[in-house]
């Protein structure tokens, strides 16, 4: 719908309260912007998993009815932005088996680089897949001989790959979470009464009123059972990785990521962005929602007054979403509609989080010039984006990013604005803590990944 980069999924987990569907669910509906095209929930007794999958958003899968059924003191969620073509619910996740370790389910926020090729090994060893989903790779490996503790097991399964993953397990009576030693996708943790709880994003937390510990440290294992909660540290240890577009659009603002305010980050790019590429304007206009906090940034750095020149509609069915494609230039206006009393009239700096393949902010230029601005100027809050993500996210291949084969000016003849400029790689660094911070992954914005990608993985095997 929108020219965004496109976070894949999110993942919660609770163990130790005898409601723990009901909080999966309102938790899962608290990380929906991570997901909204399906989701999923499996739910431990002591003695049985029960799972429930379905297309769409949280509320439309999980009604009363399948509520009262997933009964349990543990649960995962998940919720994604993808559905595997032709599977019907098969690859949704969590996913579920039973093998030498008994029911197993597991979820993951992520991807594993090289599935493809460990899919191929596992087929001729006798395999059979159900599904597309490269999680169930790992399933897979779960399976295969080797030790009979679970959590060794899990060990074994993902200590090899060199991915992008917050995976939560979960038995009949044990929940185990496990963040790749890079640190690349984000996994907290945080406590409720006497349960223990995971997420994405510490926003699941405030919905049921937990209280936020840690983040899960990257490399690190998580066992929590009727003996308690049990860490340990069973990988190489890497130089961490984090996702830094995290900060810039797929987090809540609300959210603590990485072990920082989400909106403290993003108002520190408005306010950079304001220093290093200041123009002379009447309004400060937000596309909302995520250009929302580094516009307050840059109005309030700038003396530039801030106004919501532009209003988002949050209530649009999703057929209607997906039947608009069918209709030229309409999918912008079904989302956003301006304000032209902030407009009118007026020279406006329009501030957004990232440019991908700029035919949607070419649309809002347009739609702010008839509204009756007088001159557009856009800001944005990152860098320009230059290659696709390999670490969870979904993205355009390269030559649909605007910026691989656009110079700045360029771009802004495309947009038909009198000036744009991005925020430099300093300047967002500086945002997130620290310009010579190495802990954040930048490679779309550089092209130099941390890891072999999977381009490079067929290379080498030929």
């Amino acid at each position: 719908m929108f020219d965004k980069f496109k976070e894949e999924c999110g993942v919660f987990g609770i163990f130790g309260h005898n409601d723990a569907a009901r909080l999966t669910n309102l938790g899962l509906n608290a990380l929906q912007h991570r997901g909204q095209k399906s989701g999923g929930m499996v739910v431990g007794n002591g003695e049985v998993l029960r799972t429930k999958h379905g297309r769409g958003h949280v509320d439309e899968i999980f009604d009363l009815e399948a509520l009262n059924l997933l009964r349990g003191h543990l649960a995962i969620g998940h919720v994604s932005s993808l559905i595997p073509a032709d599977e019907g619910t098969r690859g949704l996740q969590p996913l579920l088996t039973k093998s030498r370790h008994g029911l197993v389910a597991l979820c993951s926020n992520g991807n594993l680089l090289d599935a493809s090729n460990q899919r191929v090994e596992l087929e001729q060893g006798g395999a059979i897949f159900s599904s597309l989903s490269d999680m169930e790779v790992v399933l897979h490996r779960l399976a295969l001989p080797g030790p009979s503790n679970i959590e060794h097991a899990i060990i074994a399964a993902c200590g090899n790959d060199d991915s992008a993953y917050s995976m939560l397990f979960a038995t009949p009576t044990s929940l185990i979470a496990i963040r790749d030693p890079r640190g690349f996708r984000p996994l907290c943790m945080g406590e409720l009464e006497d349960a223990t709880v995971f997420a994405s994003e510490t926003c699941a937390f405030d919905i049921i009123d937990a209280t936020y510990v840690r983040e899960v440290s990257p490399g690190e294992m998580v066992t929590v059972d009727a003996d308690g909660v049990r860490s340990s540290r069973p990988f190489s240890e890497k130089p961490h990785k984090h996702c830094v577009f995290e900060h810039v659009y797929f987090s809540r603002p609300d959210s603590v990521v990485f072990g920082r305010s989400v909106n403290k980050s993003r108002l520190l790019m408005g306010e950079a962005l304001a220093r290093e590429l200041p123009v002379k304007a009447d309004v400060v206009v937000p596309v909302p929602d995520s250009g929302v906090p580094a516009a307050v940034g840059f109005a309030s750095e700038s003396g530039i007054p801030f106004g919501f020149g532009i209003v988002r509609n949050h209530y649009i069915n999703r057929g209607v979403i997906e039947r608009q494609s069918q209709i030229r230039d309409f999918g912008v206006r079904i989302r956003l509609n301006p304000v032209p009393d902030v407009i009118e009239g007026k020279i406006v700096v329009l501030i957004d989080d990232s440019i991908v393949q700029g035919n949607t902010s070419q649309k809002i230029v347009k739609m702010v010039r008839d509204a009756g601005a007088i001159e557009v100027h856009m800001r944005i809050s990152c860098p320009p984006i230059i290659a696709p993500c390999y670490y969870g996210v979904s993205t355009p291949p390269k030559e649909r990013l605007i910026a691989s084969r656009k110079s700045v000016e360029d771009i802004r003849q495309f947009l038909n604005v009198e000036s744009l400029g991005f925020l430099s790689m300093q300047g967002m660094l500086t945002a997130v803590g620290d310009a010579s911070d190495t802990r954040f992954c930048t490679a779309c914005y550089t092209g130099v990944y941390p890891t072999r990608v999977p381009e490079l993985i067929n290379i080498d095997r030929r």
